[in-house]
């Protein structure tokens, strides 16, 4: 008999929980892992991963949009469409080009605002992005039991277990991640084909009844004309209520995300990816606009509402009532798997998209380049969101749509800034209204349902505070990818018979500046002249990246030598540049600093945001964690 102590347990779940977490060797540490290759496939199929998202809000878009507009739902539909297919489209084409590696817009933010504003504005927008996703998984789940708890098959009483319901399908979806998916796309091109396919029926079904009678469609105008007095009025109303109709635009965030899946090289990707997008808005557009028209005309106001039979299901709800309960039940079957299967695109593109930034940053654990931990997290997320909302999926649309607007908003934005960078006024015209007509529905939406607001400023602040923490917590490790030398660099250290380098902070760099330098070596660390100094100097263009690859560059200055290199910090650049030097000439460096003046707690301030602060004690605690070996770490002098 084997027993297994608690500890051992501890080590197999860690490493279950960690599995995938590629570490690099300790030379060149730091949160980077090795982009591992993706398997391709054809636009199309890729599309279909995007419109398990996409195309799955006809679950519940006719009947919010109906709740929304009521008789105008057909016109506002339409306005929606337009707006698809004249900003969205546009402007997620644009970013394809631009951002062809799956980062899409807040890429193309990160790279025209350099430094920190980039990456607090990354940092902001992410709690929009973890808004749009994780409401899509909860929303989703919500619409996927309303289609399971209202088919006619099952009791009327259990209706009531809407939230147990919908956490369970989170929690079998979470399990399912934690398990490892894979055939992702094979499952979302069957499951995406079968579900348009059934609703080309049931949509075709219902326009030959609209057909059949006249008096349905005499009816709705007649409504109309009463409600709202001309086209001018139903445009104005259509306009408002435009915001709460933002479901319908999801998907265009997801569809430059899976864009490293398209076959192909660099051209062919963009190429196919576009090929994606336009696709996508065609066929969602066709439906909607059919959608809206048949539900608006054929299904009694009453039963949109709470607790009524088209709540969350309108084209279920046409579905059983004009083919029956058993194709109804076939196509709630088809509804459902697509609904689960679309909270599994946005579990998925959150796992794509927080390891890429924060711990790219140093503003997550480490631990949050493994998926499992990140799969645990964002579960409980979801089952906390769908007890806030009680598992309502109409409650839930105006969060949803403050995400999905503010990611559209974003990727408008940064395609008219560049559009502006490089020059393209008559480009960047066009994106600029396009932009301001994201930004009213933005804030429309935000104003009449702030639930949205407050739960993406949840997400910020608790991202930031995070990132914060954990920017604090890593900043002493060894934080360097990767060191090259050239020629001169390269010569000094191979001639040094033993290696001396003085830290210097470089200002005028004359030659009074190095002379003081090295009298104050020669005087207060008492190295003989005869001994070889070597000036390193770090500066630091970029204090907001977490890491560096340093090019190490020797050059001769009044007669001393000098070794410069950029960093995102310089006491961590020493500490790497100093055990490479060990590694690759066997051996040990010595560092020689002096006291930095000032008080300590600003001098640990300026080294998080400035990448200095004070330089000898850091160094040594970044060598004292990367080696703890005390006879192998080179040498740190203050004097």
């Amino acid at each position: 008999m084997t027993t297994s102590t608690s500890a051992d347990t501890g080590s197999g779940i860690r490493k279950w929980l960690l599995d995938g977490l590629h570490r690099p060797d300790l030379k060149t540490p730091g949160p980077h892992q090795e982009e591992t290759p993706h398997r391709q496939h054809a636009w199309w199929q890729v599309m279909c991963l995007t419109g398990v998202d996409y195309f799955s809000t006809l679950g519940y878009q006719p009947g919010i949009a109906a709740l929304a507009a009521g008789t105008l739902s057909p016109v506002a539909t339409l306005l929606l469409v337009a707006l698809t297919m004249f900003g969205a489209l546009p402007t997620y084409r644009a970013v394809a080009r631009e951002s062809p590696n799956g980062l899409g817009s807040l890429s193309m933010l990160e790279s025209l605002l350099p430094g920190w504003r980039g990456k607090l504005l990354v940092l902001f927008l992410l709690g929009f992005v973890a808004t749009a996703f994780i409401v899509t998984i909860t929303l989703s789940a919500a619409d996927a039991t309303a289609h399971i708890l209202h088919n006619p098959f099952l009791p009327t009483a259990w209706q009531s277990w809407q939230v147990p319901v919908t956490l369970v399908l989170i929690a079998l979806l979470g399990g399912v991640f934690l398990v490892g998916f894979s055939e992702a796309i094979s499952i979302a091109v069957v499951l995406v084909v079968v579900y348009l396919l059934l609703n080309v029926v049931v949509l075709a079904v219902a326009v030959q009844h609209v057909a059949a009678d006249p008096g349905v469609i005499t009816n709705w105008r007649t409504a109309l004309t009463a409600e709202h007095s001309s086209p001018i009025a139903m445009v104005a109303v259509s306009l408002y209520v435009m915001p709460k109709l933002a479901l319908g635009l999801s998907g265009f965030e997801t569809g430059v995300a899976v864009m490293p899946l398209v076959r192909g090289e660099l051209p062919e990707r963009i190429k196919g990816a576009k090929k994606l997008l336009t696709t996508a808005a065609l066929i969602m557009s066709v439906f909607l606009i059919t959608s809206s028209f048949a539900t608006t005309l054929l299904i009694p106001a009453a039963e949109f509402e709470e607790g009524g039979k088209a709540n969350g299901r309108a084209l279920a709800y046409l579905a059983h009532g004009y083919l029956g309960d058993w194709f109804g039940t076939v196509y709630d079957v088809s509804t459902i798997a697509i609904l689960w299967f679309a909270g599994a695109s946005a579990l998925a593109g959150l796992l794509n998209i927080v390891p890429r930034y924060l711990p790219r940053y140093g503003m997550a654990p480490d631990w949050s380049r493994a998926a499992r931990p990140m799969v645990l997290v964002f579960t409980l997320v979801s089952f906390a969101i769908t007890l806030f909302f009680g598992a309502d999926v109409e409650s839930q649309g105006g969060a949803y749509a403050t995400g999905v607007l503010a990611l559209i908003l974003s990727a408008a934005v940064a395609v008219t800034l560049s559009a502006l960078k490089h020059g393209r006024i008559k480009v960047a015209v066009p994106f600029g209204i396009v932009t301001l007509i994201f930004a009213y529905a933005t804030v429309a939406n935000i104003i009449e349902r702030p639930d949205g607001l407050v739960i993406a400023l949840f997400f910020v602040l608790a991202i930031v505070i995070t990132s914060l923490v954990s920017r604090a917590t890593r900043s002493t490790e060894l934080r360097v990818t990767h060191i090259t030398m050239n020629d001169e660099a390269r010569r000094y250290i191979n001639e040094a018979a033993e290696i001396h380098l003085i830290a210097n902070e470089p200002h005028e760099r004359d030659c009074k500046e190095y002379v003081d330098k090295a009298r104050e070596a020669w005087e207060r660390h008492r190295l003989r002249r005869a001994e070889g100094l070597i000036f390193l100097e770090v500066t630091v263009p970029d204090a907001s990246e977490f890491t560096s690859e340093l090019r190490v560059i020797g050059e001769e200055r009044y007669g001393f030598r000098i070794l410069r290199v950029e960093s995102a910090t310089v006491p961590n650049a020493i500490a790497a540049i100093l055990l490479h030097l060990r590694d690759e000439t066997g051996k040990l460096p010595n560092v020689y600093f002096h006291w930095a003046e000032g008080n300590p707690v600003g001098a640990l301030l300026r080294y998080l945001v400035f990448g200095g602060g004070d330089v000898p004690p850091l160094t040594r605690e970044v060598l004292r964690q990367a080696e703890p070996d005390g006879h192998r770490r080179p040498l740190v002098h203050v004097g």
